[in-house]
């Protein structure tokens, strides 16, 4: 460790605790109804009556939990309490099994749809609970969620997991995990956020079945997902692996190249680590097709219209930091380090909000910053940036 990755390290501390973490426990726990707020607006406003979001809820389980696990303070056990009880009474479908989508701010149901990728959240906020507590009901809970995975979203004739299923675990029209996503049954996006919980639920549950699948998932990413022509992941798929080819997400390439590492080394097998190490570095370069000269990562391109989304959103930004820290400390090159140190010092100067509290969403490829999103909501949760700067904390580099 050299004087450069002390003070990252003293720096993602500091933004942690004193701006993230900070704001969620003063500003989104909702004493009047439960649980936390659905949300915040742009402007700081809070929407007391805005819907509950799973995976907001399983996020925010997440982050509290890893955070008592690595920083030992007392508060964020508290708050990781208060997110685990509330998904236990209000998010668990007891009837059917897996989580409901979304509730209403009262905390009743309202969509009740099974999303794969929230049930995977949810696994991935109850393992780190199990893992910083030793609690048996929260490893219960998430194993019996990725049972449920398992029995109903594996697909036994093509590999690979449905996006979506009705409440009773039946198909439905509309699988889509946003508005802005393709209407498609399978997806990177889900099945990189299958494989991130069953890696973290392997940690404190060796379990040889889920040993099995974490093996799938990654041949999934290596023979299904990956463009092996561009080394970009593609997104969108059928039933039977056909796909669209038309998107270069740049952050989800360089999220996945330290997330399917993750899983390589938490497997702890020479061979496959080996096999993987081979893909992290094609994808993460790349992902760096995306990269501006101030070290930020741009969102996205589009090529059958040769556009891009310029934007520089904040979890991008997360990723690409995290992505390159992963390189620099396991391929040993300097450059990555640089890239990294580049892009925190974008996010302290443009997205944190130093006065209110947690980052914007982004800024935009004009240059102005973005308030027309939500500072906290459906989508924007403390994972990306709380997992950022724990990474940084706990990480030997």
């Amino acid at each position: 460790m050299n004087t450069q990755t002390e003070l990252l390290k003293k720096d993602m501390r500091n933004v942690l605790e004193n701006n993230i973490l900070r704001f969620w426990i003063d500003r989104m726990t909702d004493n009047e109804n439960g649980g936390y707020y659905g949300r915040i607006d742009g402007y700081d406003n809070i929407d007391s009556h805005a819907e509950k979001g799973a995976i907001l809820n399983a996020r925010i389980l997440w982050a509290f939990s890893a955070a008592y696990r690595v920083l030992g303070n007392k508060e964020y056990l508290d708050a990781a309490k208060r997110a685990k009880n509330y998904i236990m009474e209000h998010f668990i479908d007891k009837e059917y099994g897996g989580v409901f989508w979304s509730l209403d701010y009262n905390g009743n149901p309202k969509d009740t749809k099974k999303q794969t990728y929230a049930i995977g959240f949810t696994i991935y906020g109850m393992s780190e609970f199990a893992r910083a507590t030793g609690d048996k009901e929260a490893l219960d809970c998430a194993i019996s969620l990725y049972h449920s995975i398992e029995e109903h979203a594996f697909d036994s004739v093509n590999n690979g997991y449905t996006e979506a299923l009705s409440r009773e675990w039946n198909r439905i029209e509309d699988m889509r995990l946003s508005d802005k996503d393709e209407n498609l049954s399978k997806t990177m996006n889900t099945h990189l956020h299958v494989i991130e919980p069953y890696t973290n639920l392997y940690r404190v549950w060796k379990n040889a079945e889920l040993k099995e699948r974490l093996v799938n998932l990654l041949s999934i990413f290596k023979d299904k997902i990956l463009n092996k022509e561009t080394n970009h992941l593609d997104l969108f798929f059928d039933d039977e692996w056909k796909g669209k080819r038309n998107i270069h997400s740049y952050g989800h390439d360089i999220e996945a190249s330290w997330l399917l590492h993750e899983t390589a080394l938490v497997l702890d097998d020479k061979d496959i680590l080996s096999e993987t190490e081979t893909i992290v570095l094609n994808i993460a370069s790349a992902a760096d097709e995306g990269l501006t000269n101030n070290g930020a990562m741009i969102y996205e391109k589009w090529l059958d219209t040769d556009k891009a989304d310029s934007s520089l959103q904040w979890w991008v930004q997360c990723e690409n930091v995290i992505g390159h820290i992963n390189l620099y400390q396991y391929f040993n090159t300097e450059h990555y380090l640089d890239i990294a140190e580049q892009c925190w010092q974008f996010i302290k100067s443009e997205l944190v909000d130093n006065e209110n509290g947690e980052w914007l969403w982004s800024i935009n490829s004009d240059g102005t910053p973005n308030r027309k999103d939500d500072k906290a909501g459906f989508w924007k949760c403390p994972y990306h940036n709380t997992r950022m700067c724990l990474e940084i904390i706990e990480r030997n580099f």
